[in-house]
Order: C-alpha cells, then sequence, then structure tokens
C-alpha cells in the first residue's frame, strides 16, 4: 500500500456511504444497490469506479442532474425484449433492474434484450454481467455516454469509450468476467491519478487543445484502446445503446460541436444495453460449465512469455485483489477520503476514519 493511501473496513465504509445516499434522497434499497456496486469496485481494485465518485453523484443530485426517487417506465415491451427510460435514476439501481428483469425473459424464451434510455453513471459493469453468470447465463451489458474520447485519427472527442462487460459461469472456477472501456483507461483512472497527486503516462488523453498530457487535471479527451479497433467498437456500441433507443448522444454533439465532457452543462446521461442468455436453452449448463473449468485450465497451462510470472484468465486478477481486501479493507488514496470528508460535512454527517 502507497504512503499516500489510508486503509479502511468495508463495513464502515459501506455505512457511511449510505447515509451519504440516504442523505441525498435515496431509498435505504436504492441507497444499499448503489453502494453495493461501488464497494464490489473497490473490493476487486476497480477504484477508479468505487467511492471516489461518491462526491461528483452528490454534486450532480443536488443539481438535479441525478434523480434520487426516479420514475423508471416500461416504454416497450415483447416476451424477449424491453425498453425502459430510466427518469435519470443512479446507474446501479436501473441496471440491477434491468438485468432482474431481462434474465426472467431469458427463463422463459432464451434469451432477454433490455435498453434503458436516460440513466446516469452506471458504474462497473462486470457487477451486473455477473448476476447473469451467478444464475447460470451469459450476461452482457455495453453504455454509452456523450464523448469522451477521440475517434481514431482524431484530436478532439467525438465518440464515447463505451465500456462493455460479459460473464459467463464456471463449475470449479469462479465465472469468467470481461469488463473493459473502449479507450486505453477508464476516464475514472484520469479521476484516480489526480486523488493520487499523480501524473499519468503519454497515451492515455489528451488535453483540450489536442495535445498529448501526462497531467490529469489536464487530460479531457481520452484515447481508444487497440486505436481503429477500440474506436470502431465504441461507434459501433453507440449504434446499438443509444440510436437504437432514440436518444443518440453522440451525433447531437458533433452536429453542434459542442464539448459534452469535462466542464459542460450537459447531462450526464448514459444509454444501457443489457442482455442475458440462458445457456441451457442450447446446451447442457452442467457440460457448458464443465468445459469452461476445462477452458481456464489449459489457457493457465500455456507455456509463458518472458518475464511473466503466470497466465491469467479475463476476471482473474480481480478476483484475487477482492479476496485480500475483503479481510483487510480497501485501502484509499487521502485525495478520495478528503473528498469524502468534505461531502460528509456538507451533508453534516460523522466521518468514521482519520486521515
Amino acid at each position: 500500500m502507497a504512503d499516500n493511501e489510508v486503509r479502511v473496513p468495508e463495513k464502515s465504509l459501506r455505512e457511511f456511504a449510505e447515509r451519504v445516499f440516504v442523505r441525498c434522497g435515496l431509498s435505504q434499497e436504492d441507497a444499499a444497490i448503489e453502494v453495493d456496486c461501488l464497494l464490489w469496485a473497490n473490493l476487486r481494485g476497480v477504484d477508479s469506479h468505487g467511492v471516489l465518485r461518491i462526491p461528483s453523484y452528490v454534486e450532480r443530485t443536488r443539481k438535479g442532474s441525478m434523480n434520487p426517487k426516479p420514475n423508471i417506465k416500461v416504454l416497450k415491451e415483447t416476451p424477449a425484449i424491453l425498453m425502459l427510460d430510466a427518469d435519470l435514476a443512479f446507474g446501479p439501481v436501473v441496471a440491477v433492474l434491468a438485468m432482474k428483469k431481462t434474465m426472467e425473459k431469458a427463463r422463459i424464451v432464451g434469451i432477454g434484450w433490455c435498453l434503458v434510455r436516460n440513466a446516469t453513471h452506471v458504474g462497473a459493469l462486470g457487477y451486473y454481467s455477473l448476476m447473469a453468470a451467478r444464475e447460470g447465463m451469459a450476461g452482457l451489458i455495453v453504455v454509452s455516454s456523450p464523448p469522451n474520447m477521440a475517434p481514431y485519427g482524431a484530436r478532439a472527442a467525438g465518440i464515447h469509450n463505451s465500456p462493455i462487460s460479459i460473464a459467463v459461469p464456471a463449475l470449479r472456477h469462479r465465472p469468467l468476467i470481461l469488463d473493459m472501456a473502449t479507450s486505453v483507461v477508464a476516464g475514472g483512472k484520469v479521476s484516480l491519478a489526480v486523488d493520487k497527486g499523480v501524473s499519468i503516462p503519454l497515451g492515455w488523453g489528451l488535453d483540450k487543445e489536442g495535445n498529448p498530457t501526462t497531467d490529469p487535471h489536464q487530460a479531457t479527451v481520452l484515447l481508444p484502446v487497440g486505436g481503429p479497433k477500440g474506436s470502431g467498437l465504441a461507434v459501433m456500441f453507440e449504434c446499438l445503446a443509444s440510436v437504437m433507443a432514440g436518444m443518440p448522444l453522440q451525433e447531437p454533439v458533433l452536429r453542434t460541436r459542442q464539448s459534452a465532457w469535462r466542464g459542460s452543462s450537459t447531462r450526464p446521461v448514459q444509454n444501457v444495453l443489457v442482455a442475458a442468455i440462458d445457456i441451457s436453452t442450447f446446451t447442457d449448463l452442467e457440460q457448458y460449465k464443465a468445459t469452461i473449468d476445462s477452458y481456464i485450465d489449459g489457457i493457465r497451462a500455456l507455456p509463458k512469455a518472458d518475464g511473466v510470472a503466470e497466465v491469467l484468465v479475463p476476471g482473474e486478477p480481480e478476483d484475487r485483489v477482492y479476496d485480500e481486501r475483503s479481510k483487510n479493507g480497501i485501502p484509499l488514496p487521502l485525495g478520495t477520503l478528503q473528498n469524502l470528508k468534505a461531502v460528509a460535512e456538507q451533508l453534516e454527517l460523522d466521518f468514521p476514519f482519520k486521515l
């Protein structure tokens, strides 16, 4: 653990965060869902999507761009599909609902497909795909937002670093979970660098003038992973998650040439694609899980490249961090704790941690 970090107990952090969101107007049930998603990310070492997000959520709630008491509506429904309007709900609240309803459909017709429009920050996507894997299904979730990433070959934001997560169940092993942004790193990792007071590597992002930067305060445009590959995936995810839902988030910005990320008045809206596949509709579920186990074992047993200690599968590094942090607590940068203390003071709540 770094010198500028403090390790805090999961239970205390969970209780404090729930009090924050209840004070912001969420029901106790919705606050617990929101916090469980944030803490799941922290426990897995994905601190970019953990409690460092709380101050921005509190501020957005105060400004009315996140709705603690949404009127979530069903816009369209068939046996296999569902479309919801989230009414600016907190992302995890509506995404958990969407995955539950999608899995219900998959149990009946083999697959469920849901579009959620007008949501806010959904958080770590693996949280939702894992819900399906735990039920013996394959889970998929994609998110798209207003532009924060430069398309390949451009030096200004025009697309979003739309993330995707896919999870499938195993038998002896934990589920396989892919959870990745289409940028080199998630935008939250830039925010985490700010909290840690460290620079970022070249290649993560550009400043507002389109120049490469190592200053996380100046990095306002992310860069796609794999060049045209990450860029191309991001474009197609907007087509599937936003345009198909009748709520494009990137084309209007490109047409009007307005900035839509940091310092913008644009609402932090996201559109979400959620899918669940009932594996037993296609093949024997237990045999599928056993084959995934064998697949994992085979990948791990491959000859290692020079300098590599072991070959890992998607989700495995985070699973190991989860085990360690569940026992020993969650290390948070001093910058994150200071921001959380400011939130506690603003909401007149006791702050349970020493700086």
